[in-house]
């Protein structure tokens, strides 16, 4: 019996790189391995499905996942993870020293169901007891007008949310129109003389490290998933994709931690690595459901409390079956 052909579509990334090379196959399986920009691929598979598999936003993936009869499935494949108090960006001399000083303001996001967002926003309401109707929110593209979002919201009552098609955040906290921005890309020019945005955090690795060491969660950010009529058709396909990813994110973690020569253009990435496991704890970047279970319960939560699921999700019911769990000998 011939492969099965199929179309994958993601960013960037050591930890799958040797997947879109072929070094590591995907059983039964032959690639069309395609490498886009994060915002295109998502914007693509959201809008049209053009891969049988995609990387997706965990935010969009959510509010998809809560429909009646959703078209997609989740593996537990988790292809970026990033801490978020270092996506809050504040304009100078504005007032606002720390997070208490959001409540309040006027705040911009590119949209409301970006998961970069959502993190920063369950982090405003459960760590910092603001509530998201204490804000004014905006959503406008980050650095260009006309950016629109992508997914039908349900906001909860009381929360307020005005889209801006005519001007960017940059511009708008740059002009003092808004207080702050919580975005996943800084602004762009913030190195320009006359930039008046800056970080709220000054040491954000501080701030982040704190957050987990309280909270226990590293943000997962982006999810793989399959159209669920390729995935019907060939329930195996789930298992063997996520046994590929999970052998490419381990070789990939061999080069990292490689002492013979450095992999990557930074001097004693070693030892950064070996400082932030020590850290984070042994399997830092897990795939797989139960060693993600807390950190998908909250933010499962958070897409329901903020308008952008549809219904409450449970981690189970986001992934194939045969992902759930793993043979062991």
């Amino acid at each position: 019996m011939p492969p099965l052909h199929i179309n994958i579509a993601t960013s960037d990334y050591d930890h799958i790189r040797d997947i879109a090379l072929g070094r590591v196959p995907i059983e039964g399986a032959s690639i069309n391995y395609q490498i886009y920009p994060i915002e295109e691929t998502f914007y693509r598979f959201v809008h049209y499905r053009e891969w049988d598999v995609s990387e997706m936003s965990f935010g969009k993936f959510a509010s998809i996942m809560s429909e009646d009869d959703p078209d997609i499935i989740g593996l537990p494949i988790f292809t970026a993870r990033m801490f978020r108090q270092s996506s809050v960006y504040v304009r100078r001399g504005g007032g606002i020293e720390s997070g208490a000083d959001l409540a309040g303001k006027r705040i911009g996001v590119p949209e409301w169901a970006q998961t970069a967002a959502i993190y920063t926003r369950g982090w405003l309401t459960d760590d910092l007891g603001i509530p998201l109707s204490d804000v004014q929110w905006f959503q406008a593209g980050l650095n260009e007008p006309g950016r629109r979002e992508q997914i039908s919201l349900s906001l909860p009552d009381g929360c307020n949310l005005t889209p801006v098609p005519d001007k960017s955040l940059k511009d708008m906290l740059q002009d003092g129109e808004l207080d702050a921005i919580f975005a996943a890309r800084p602004p762009v020019g913030m190195d320009a003389p006359d930039c008046m945005i800056e970080p709220l955090f000054k040491d954000a690795p501080a701030e982040e490290a704190a957050y987990f060491e309280a909270s226990g969660i590293f943000p997962i950010m982006h999810i793989m998933a399959i159209r669920r009529d390729v995935y019907e058709a060939n329930r195996w396909l789930a298992q063997n994709l996520l046994k590929a990813f999970t052998r490419a994110r381990e070789m990939s973690l061999a080069r990292i931690f490689d002492r013979q020569t450095s992999r990557f253009m930074v001097p004693w990435i070693v030892e950064y690595a070996e400082q932030k496991k020590a850290q984070l704890g042994k399997d830092y970047y897990p795939y797989g459901l139960e060693e993600n279970r807390h950190t998908l319960e909250v933010y499962l939560r958070w897409c329901f409390e903020q308008g952008i699921a549809k219904r409450p999700l449970t981690p189970d019911e986001l992934f194939a079956p045969e992902t759930r769990t793993r043979f062991k000998v």
